[in-house]
């Protein structure tokens, strides 16, 4: 798979508020990934890579730097509808960020992250549902928070034939 996505800035944002819903720029993401998957044996891998270019935060003349980034997951299909398996991910700003406050220097971050996944297959109707959940468990930040983060992926697709 290669891939291009672009990112527009939605939700709230506001300089002067520690927590905001939206991160107040757009980006440009590209990449590559990979899929390996044996429907004899239930074994799946997939890595996907890329990096993202940040644009200018126009409430704060701020520009994040470019950053590279590899997911990948690791499972095992224990019946046909369910899987259990591994996840992790790699970040690494390559460039410093422009704009901020000089006493923070180049503001390069970077960290790390492994953790537990659990997904199902389910069927809705004439589609099939996905449910996926993943922890990750952070450690090597650099410039930046670390700790635990969990996502929910529910996906709807056409059964296949």
């Amino acid at each position: 798979m290669i891939y291009g996505i672009g990112d527009i800035p939605v939700g709230t944002y506001d300089a002067t508020r520690p927590a905001n819903l939206g991160i107040g720029h757009g980006a440009l993401d590209g990449g590559v990934g990979y899929t390996y998957f044996d429907p004899k044996t239930g074994h799946e891998f997939s890595i996907v890579t890329g990096l993202t270019y940040n644009l200018i935060n126009p409430s704060t003349g701020c520009q994040n730097g470019i950053d590279w980034h590899v997911d990948w997951g690791a499972s095992q299909f224990v019946t046909k509808t369910v899987q259990i398996g591994a996840v992790g991910y790699f970040f690494q700003q390559l460039t410093g960020d422009r704009g901020a406050a000089a006493f923070l220097g180049d503001n390069v971050s970077r960290v790390a992250a492994i953790g537990p996944q659990f997904g199902v297959l389910f069927p809705v109707g004439s589609m099939q549902g996905y449910l996926n959940l993943k922890g990750y468990w952070e450690f090597d930040a650099q410039n930046r928070a670390a700790g635990w983060n969990a996502w929910v992926t529910l996906a709807f697709s056409p059964k296949s034939p």
